[in-house]
């Protein structure tokens, strides 16, 4: 690689690692740069005696944007990973102890919710329709083209698109639109939780974001062999193959900027050329940081964080036949419970409960008649609160309320326990505040508010991963590296 231009990558999240490969591919000699032992940001994985947890994401979709980064390298995907898809996708529990699973297939799907929910199937069916044709009018402007270049409004506004831009529903929010389209209080707040997957609140959140469904129900969900740390383990295997070169326990203190243009960074006291740098870290600690000379964008910065997650991870002596791989635990009010988040920026006395039991599908992460339970409980961002109180007290309502619906009493099945919480978050995976998703989306305005993926104030300075845009979750995070790969030319 002697005589290529020389790329650097802070952080090895998974927009970080995707945008290496990329670089690779186009004759960069590429550099990443991680704090941490071991690569992966956010997407890591925990281990004791016998039992593995997955630490971060635990939902797969559009597995084809993996698959393409493996292509590109001229490499048979099959060869580094596998994945099946999901059927049903999640096993839900709602407050007044009815049971629903999340089937695959759209038309079981919609039966479902008439015969459990007494939503008219017409209305499910319709619903997701609408948001594929969502997804057809916004996902190649909003996931995977630079925003904040004309180029891109010239090349997707086409006319078709601008007759049905109402479609979008920008102006309505995400609650409005559902209790719009469904009879059922329980359907509604079933759609209404696609607002946690990007850190917003459905109750201000725009409707547009209703298009999450489509990427769940219409293009389906699957597990990742191995567990979704097998993301981690492939990308940087390929990346090794590929020549990327690795500096772990490296922690970037500045990028170097001379006459608005990027030179390099500075680790442990010494300067490092570059031609390019693609920061991985949160934009906010980017700026502050490694750039806190530089002129910030104030606006952007100063946006409302997204949401955090409170996190435990417990081996449980006791196999649970109603516990499926991904299972979600309702709240009796979830008004209440967006209004604890965002406003009084705790955590209400009956929160939503995400349980995500990989050894249901990966039988090595448990010992035998064992469970690796990952429950995840909505978080507010770290503002100072006291976690230590914070995290006993949700530990004892989300046991006591399990412990009810399972008819056992889960405090007696736990041998480990491990909690993160929203100020770990903010420590170990340098995520401003703990927020998981960078900025929240609670506006219409949210998605051009996000940090663009390149500087236009310094010159060969980009930005990957999920607090720029497109947005947060791995399937944004790869289409982040996927536009500054359109964005930079070959090596010379």
């Amino acid at each position: 690689m002697k005589g290529h231009q020389k790329a650097i990558i802070i952080g090895s999240g998974i927009g970080g690692l995707a945008t290496a490969l990329r670089l690779v591919c186009k004759g960069y000699e590429v550099h990443v740069y991680e704090k941490n032992p071991v690569p992966g940001g956010k997407v890591r994985e925990l281990h004791w005696q016998g039992f593995r947890w997955d630490m971060g994401p635990s939902l797969f979709t559009l597995p084809e944007l993996l698959d393409e980064l493996f292509q590109l390298c001229g490499k048979n995907p099959a060869d580094y990973f596998n994945y099946h898809q999901l059927d049903p996708i999640t096993r839900y529990f709602f407050s007044d102890g009815r049971i629903f699973n999340a089937h695959a297939n759209v038309d079981a799907l919609a039966e479902e919710f008439e015969a459990y929910l007494g939503e008219p199937k017409e209305n499910v069916l319709k619903y997701l329709k609408d948001a594929a044709i969502k997804y057809r009018l916004s996902a190649d402007i909003f996931l995977f083209s630079p925003l904040n270049k004309w180029e891109t409004y010239r090349k997707n506004l086409t006319l078709w698109k601008l007759t049905h831009l109402p479609a979008l529903e920008s102006f309505s929010t995400m609650h409005q639109a559902n209790t719009k389209c469904f009879k059922q209080q329980a359907t509604v707040q079933f759609f209404d939780r696609y607002a946690t997957y990007n850190g917003s609140d459905p109750m201000r959140a725009p409707a547009t974001l209703n298009v999450i469904a489509h990427l769940e129900h219409s293009l389906g969900a699957y597990f990742l062999h191995g567990g979704m740390f097998q993301l981690t383990r492939s990308l940087v295997k390929l990346a090794e193959e590929m020549g990327v070169h690795f500096h772990l326990n490296q922690e970037v203190t500045e990028i170097i900027v001379e006459k608005d243009q990027v030179n390099g960074i500075k680790s442990k006291g010494d300067s490092i050329h570059a031609n390019i740098v693609v920061s991985n870290m949160d934009i906010v600690p980017t700026y502050r940081r490694l750039m806190p000379k530089q002129k910030a964008p104030e606006k952007i910065l100063s946006q409302e964080r997204s949401s955090s997650a409170l996190i435990f991870l417990l081996a449980i002596d006791h196999r649970f036949p109603q516990v499926e791989l991904h299972n979600v635990f309702f709240t009796s009010d979830y008004a209440a419970e967006f209004k604890a988040l965002f406003q009084e920026k705790t955590i209400c006395a009956d929160p939503t409960i995400y349980l995500y039991c990989s050894s249901k599908q990966e039988t090595a992460d448990a010992p035998p008649g064992k469970e690796n339970w990952f429950i995840m409980i909505n978080a507010p961002y770290d503002n100072g609160q006291d976690w230590e109180m914070i995290s006993a007290k949700v530990k004892e309502n989300v046991i006591k309320k399990l412990s009810n619906i399972l008819t056992c009493d889960i405090s007696k099945k736990i041998m480990f326990e491990h909690v993160i919480t929203p100020k770990e978050l903010a420590t170990s995976t340098s995520s401003f505040q703990g927020a998981l998703y960078g900025a929240a989306s609670n506006s219409m305005f949210s998605a051009f508010l996000r940090h663009p993926n390149f500087s236009s104030q310094i010159k060969n300075l980009y930005f990957c991963g999920g607090s720029v845009h497109p947005g947060g979750g791995i399937p944004l995070c790869l289409a982040s590296a996927k536009i500054i790969d359109e964005l930079l030319p070959k090596s010379k």
